[in-house]
């Protein structure tokens, strides 16, 4: 019951963004550009900012880029077998390809895992802003529905001008350096950024109200959830074998990776048209399918083990 409660919160937002989308009828759009031009460049510096780097984050980096790299392979296999478009392969990698390890992942980590999964939790949802800032800005301007930035050139010009890594480098070499920041600043840093959080989960459910279920392509969103919810714990496992960490961080890293598709996914795909309605309709059935594939994910990976 404890798991389920930690959840509502989460499909309370998705809720409240349905209503309103359906009852005002807002620009997504517009309110996806703001979230990912304005807000989010606060939140990533924040991240990176805050939480102290250290060499065990190379390991972290290592597992989180590894995870995500065969992921994007086992979904471009399938796309060539099934002859999808660049399109309709760059939205399965956003459906399939990163997790939500925010503020979905933390609570239950800290519920099941107490304090040392949380404190994990806050580390690899730092690189894992990176990785969308980065990986998952190409595939969904590499998708994006305008044919003006899908050549090669132009999608890696897009990514650059994008001003989530800006603020997730400034933060990291604002740390690095020592660059002290008045606690009045970072009020306002962490009162902009956080607000990103509870944006990108209205625009999802938004988004969610703007779908037509006969028109939603189940082939591909079920090949996305499987993928999500069962290929990456699956290879996780693999992955963490490798690593040189404490079996219970090990544990944890499994446990992350079954978590359901990241809110910010839909972010990206609306904002350059990358099919954001499968991007979408995956991200909500993905956490909806966590409420009986996580459950038995934690079942399997066990009691923590003491590092």
């Amino acid at each position: 019951m404890q798991f389920f409660m930690i959840l509502l919160p989460i499909f309370g937002i998705f809720i409240v963004g349905y209503i309103a989308q359906k009852t005002l009828s807002f620009d997504v759009a517009n309110l996806s550009k703001m979230s990912l031009y304005v807000l989010s460049p606060f939140l990533a510096f924040k991240a990176f900012y805050t939480h102290n780097l250290n060499f065990d984050y190379l390991f972290y980096l290592f597992y989180i880029f590894g995870l995500c790299f065969f992921l994007v392979i086992v979904v471009s296999i399938w796309s060539v077998c099934w002859k999808y478009t660049t399109s309709e392969r760059c939205a399965m990698i956003l459906s399939s390809c990163f997790m939500n390890n925010g503020n979905y992942g933390m609570p239950v980590l800290l519920v099941f895992f107490g304090q040392i999964g949380f404190d994990l939790g806050v580390i690899m949802m730092v690189l894992q802003q990176f990785v969308m800032c980065t990986v998952g800005v190409y595939y969904a301007v590499k998708g994006s529905a305008d044919t003006s930035i899908t050549g090669q050139k132009a999608v890696l010009k897009t990514v650059i001008r994008m001003p989530v890594a800006y603020g997730a480098f400034l933060g990291i070499l604002f740390q690095l350096c020592h660059i002290p920041l008045s606690k009045s600043v970072m009020t306002s840093i962490s009162m902009i950024g956080d607000s990103s959080i509870v944006i990108i989960m209205i625009i999802l459910g938004m988004q969610l109200a703007k779908i037509k279920i006969t028109q939603l392509d189940y082939g591909k969103i079920s090949f996305a959830l499987v993928t999500k919810m069962i290929a990456s714990p699956l290879i996780a496992t693999i992955l963490v074998y490798f690593l040189p960490i404490p079996s219970v961080y090990k544990q944890i890293l499994i446990v992350l990776a079954a978590m359901p598709s990241a809110a910010n996914t839909t972010l990206l795909s609306v904002q350059f048209d990358t099919h954001p309605e499968l991007v979408s309709s995956a991200t909500l059935f993905s956490t909806l399918l966590s409420l009986v594939t996580l459950p038995i994910v934690l079942w399997l990976v066990g009691t923590p083990v003491p590092s």
